[in-house]
């Protein structure tokens, strides 16, 4: 049955991921066409009005959908070969260890990826406007099919206490330190190339941050009986956020790899990244100061909630 289960949380998260870019697909184009103001900030009584895509802050919309699209699509189709490889490999000591990972990938992929997706919708919605709201251009739909998804094979805030206290804490995080380990290898590996510094210098200072937080967490959980369920869905952002920046980093050393090519798709990938980098990464540092504030305030007696 948990097998099955399991197979469907990645499914499930596949589906989040085609709703969510679906949704993209429909602002980008409506974005390209849309006129409305000047987004150059000066107007020319001569000249039309620019297409919203111009506009920074329409560009951080669409550019948030393509990053977290992207990045999880990445994210679920390296955790489907490595569900091939613990079925298939020839040797049982990688098989017992790519398992061990897809375990640890499986309420990433499932949880994560559901939660932009809703994210995401919202904002293809909001590149609309009014006209998002209405079932004419069919990304209400695609809202409403994009939010039972967090619900499906276990609410997020299930596969949250599942990664950490199942999967983290039940072993002492060592599951989590190979994790962060190939996560950390990688980053060193790029580290002396100028290029990927800017990608590498980050993703060094976030393992070692969420190592450090897991220990905090196995020693507090300890003593606390209600830290794990405190940290649970904040830890899978941040984790999540690993995993995402691991992969963008990995698709930008590929695409420097291929700079000298024509094809555009690799500094795509590059500029990406970057964004991503730059705008959504730092949302970890406020992850972290969620994650170690602790129980108390969610706990206190004096709160009525009854």
């Amino acid at each position: 049955m948990f097998v099955q289960m399991n197979h469907m949380r990645v499914l499930v998260g596949t589906i989040a991921i085609g709703l969510m870019e679906a949704a993209y697909q429909k602002a980008l184009a409506y974005a390209k066409e849309r006129l409305q103001g000047r987004a150059s900030g000066t107007r020319s009584s001569g000249e039309a009005a620019d297409p919203i895509i111009g506009h920074a802050d329409v560009r951080r919309m669409l550019l948030t959908q393509k990053a977290n699209i992207e990045g999880a699509r990445a994210l679920a189709l390296w955790t489907s070969q490595l569900s091939d490889v613990q079925r298939l490999h020839p040797d049982p000591a990688k098989r017992n260890e790519t398992a061990e990972l897809l375990g640890l990938l499986t309420p990433l992929v499932k949880a994560l990826s559901s939660d932009l997706a809703v994210e995401g919708t919202l904002l293809a919605m909001q590149v609309f406007g009014g006209h998002g709201y209405i079932r004419e251009n069919g990304v209400e739909q695609h809202l409403r099919d994009v939010r039972i998804v967090g619900l499906y094979e276990g609410t997020n805030g299930v596969q949250a206490m599942d990664l950490l206290g199942r999967k983290v804490l039940a072993d002492q995080g060592r599951q989590m330190g190979v994790f962060l380990d190939m996560a950390g290898a990688f980053a060193e590996t790029c580290r002396p190339r100028e290029a990927m510094r800017e990608f590498t210098e980050p993703l060094t200072k976030l393992v070692t941050d969420i190592r450090q937080l897991t220990g905090e967490l196995v020693a507090t959980s300890a003593q606390d009986p209600n830290a794990a369920g405190a940290a649970a869905v904040p830890y899978l952002r941040l984790v999540g956020h690993l995993a995402l920046a691991w992969t963008w980093a990995r698709m930008a050393e590929v695409a420097f790899r291929n700079a000298g090519s024509s094809d555009p798709i690799y500094a795509s990938k590059i500029a990406t990244a970057r964004f991503y980098f730059q705008r959504l990464l730092p949302q970890t540092a406020a992850l972290c100061g969620e994650i170690q504030a602790g129980s108390a305030a969610l706990m206190e007696p004096a709160i009525d909630l009854f």
